[in-house]
This record gives structure tokens, sequence and C-alpha cells, in this order.
């Protein structure tokens, strides 16, 4: 394809079939033709909110390698672009592709506070913290018109309930008040996502998120006002970041980070096609040798689904950025830890003064 003709501002480059439907759109070499020709967009870049109304909120998570057991999300599809992005293949279960659609059509639950005051009032619900993020970032670009993070964690508040977040967007330092009233119980802990410590690395990555600077600043900000923070260096990606784990280490270590972890890239479902294709446009020069890389960590395939292997991958070079890592944590998070959330509160909390009765 001629560049002139990539879609600016996204991860994406194409949609993918849906893997549910039985028909799919094909863009022909025709057609980009005539575009060219006469000056018209390919793709339709503008943003679709579109409201969705789920019966519930909280999910229940079963996968027993990602560290958390219960999760919830405002929004299905992700502005940010982040081209390895594993919530791409959910985008399909709402009829919808995993490549531009996944960063073009959000879905928006307007009902999710409501929905999770519901949850939290069920008699049969004991504490136990719920992830915000568990699938796509709920401080993506939507947020700032929205708030339904903001009204979310308002009820976290109210029923002193442990929760943590995974962003990547410093619109979380607009909460900071009510951050700092969860953390004076020990209610909150911040998961920030960090790739790269090149803006260069991270505009092709993760086009549409706010910029490495702003990232650490999320990350100084919340640390210096009681906020645990944990920094996710994930995905590592041989030979575009993996390079970086312990500059990024020092990086996070130095700006009040507790902890990090990391998983190294898997491109499951219709991932593989879309950062294959991304590459191959983005970074052609060395687009046959990441690809070969990702797949000797994977038993020479780009997706990896066995638990307890599809996170660290295996093999020389897995083992590589392991021990990297490791050696990160050792060097610069000796005598750090994340605080475990507090789940005693809640059920003093749960019905009030109905309690007394």
């Amino acid at each position: 394809m001629n560049p002139k003709l990539n879609i600016k501002g996204r991860g994406a480059q194409k949609n993918t079939p849906n893997r549910f439907f039985e028909l799919s759109h094909e863009v022909r070499d025709d057609f980009l033709e005539y575009c060219q020709k006469e000056g018209e967009l390919v793709n339709k870049t503008k943003t679709q909110y579109l409201n969705v109304f789920p019966k519930t909120i909280v999910n229940k998570v079963t996968s027993p390698d990602v560290g958390m057991s219960y999760s919830m999300n405002m929004y299905q599809g992700c502005e940010h672009g982040c081209i390895y992005c594993y919530a791409r293949n959910s985008h399909e279960f709402w009829g919808y592709s995993a490549g531009l659609d996944f960063e073009r059509k959000i879905l928006v639950k307007k009902d999710a506070p409501k929905l999770l005051e519901t949850h939290l009032k069920k008699k049969s619900w004991k504490a136990e913290p719920i992830v915000m993020s568990g699938n796509t970032d709920c401080y993506q670009p939507a947020e700032k018109q929205f708030k339904i993070t903001r009204q979310c964690l308002k009820v976290f508040l109210k029923y002193k309930h442990p929760v943590a977040i995974i962003t990547k967007n410093a619109l979380i330092l607009r909460d900071l008040d009510i951050l700092k009233a969860l953390a004076k119980d020990n209610l909150i802990a911040v998961n920030v996502s960090i790739t790269s410590l090149s803006e260069d690395t991270r505009r092709i990555l993760e086009p549409r998120t706010t910029t490495i600077k702003k990232r650490l600043l999320v990350v100084k900000e919340l640390s210096e006002n009681g906020i645990p923070v944990n920094v996710m260096l994930a995905p590592i990606i041989p030979s575009i970041n993996s390079h970086e784990i312990l500059p990024m280490a020092k990086a996070v270590s130095e700006a009040g980070a507790l902890s990090i972890a990391h998983t190294i890239v898997r491109l499951n479902g219709a991932i593989g096609e879309i950062f294959t294709d991304w590459i191959k446009k983005t970074l052609p020069d060395r687009a046959d040798k990441v690809l070969h890389q990702i797949e000797s960590c994977h038993g020479g395939t780009l997706n990896e689904s066995r638990y307890g292997v599809r996170m660290r991958g295996e093999g020389q070079i897995a083992q590589q950025i392991n021990d990297l890592v490791l050696l990160a944590r050792l060097k610069y998070f000796k005598n750090k830890i994340m605080p475990t959330l507090n789940r005693s509160l809640y059920e003093p909390n749960k019905n009030g003064q109905l309690k007394l009765f």
C-alpha cells in the first residue's frame, strides 16, 4: 500500500474479518487506487460512541495467570489504539472487527455506577478487589466526556470497597481527590502501563495514549500522595522495547513506583494479522526479525494460549527478557513492596445503620 494511504493516528491499519460472521469485507487494490486519485479517505477515522446496556458490570476472572479475580470495564473498545492489545479480540463478541473498529467504535456503559452499586449491595458478596480496566482502559479519551470511571470510584468509596486500576492515561490525576480518600483506608492500588521511554516508539505502538513524560508524572504524583503504584512494563516486544527494560525500571522506581510487572507480547486471535500488517508498513526494515523473535518465544507461533506460559514465553529470548526483569527488581525495587488492599471496612459499610437492627 502507498504509505500516504496509511491511516494516521490509529494503530491498526485495517479491519480484520469477524470470526463469528460468515461474510467478510475486502478492500480491493482498485478501490485504493481510486481513493488515491480522487483524494478520498479509504476509512472514516472519526470515533463513534455507542451506548450499550449490559445487565451486570462485575466479571469473574477465571484465567489463573492474570493476577485478578474480578474486573469491570466501563467501555468496550479503546481509542488508545495500542497495536498489540489483547482486548481487541473481545470486540468481535459485539459484532465488530478487532482492527480499526476496536479503536473507533467505543461502547459506553453509562449504567456502570448503578450496576456496580447493585453488585456491592448483594448479601452474598464478600469484599474482593475489583480491577477497573481488566480489558480496556477506564481512562481512555471517552472518560473525559462521560466521567463513568469517576462515578464508579465514588461508589467504591461509599462502600469502603477495595479497587485497583490499570491505565496509561494521565486523566487519572483528575480524580486525585477520590483516590486520596480511598488511599487513607488502603482501598486503592494503581497499575500504570509504560512500554517505552522513547516517544518515537510510543507514537507508533500506542498512537493515542498520553506521553511517556506525563505517565512518569502520573507515577510520581500518585506516589507522593500515598497511592501505591505498580508499573506494567507490558508487553515486552523483542527488538522494539526489550532493550529498555533496565532503563524503564530505573525511571519508574525513581518516580516512586513500588513494583513492576511484565508480560512478553503474544498475538492471539486476530491480533496476529493486525500486528503483522502494521509492522510491515511501519517498521518494514525489521518486521521479519521482530515477528520471528516473537515466534521464538511461543514455540514457533505468534499465538500462545497455554496458562502459565503465555505471559512469560519460553526459549532463549524469553529467558533473557525474564532474567532482565528479575535483575531490574533486585537492582531498583529492593525493600519495596505493594501493600495488600484492605477488605475489612466493606462489611460494616455494606448496609450502613441497617446492621444495627
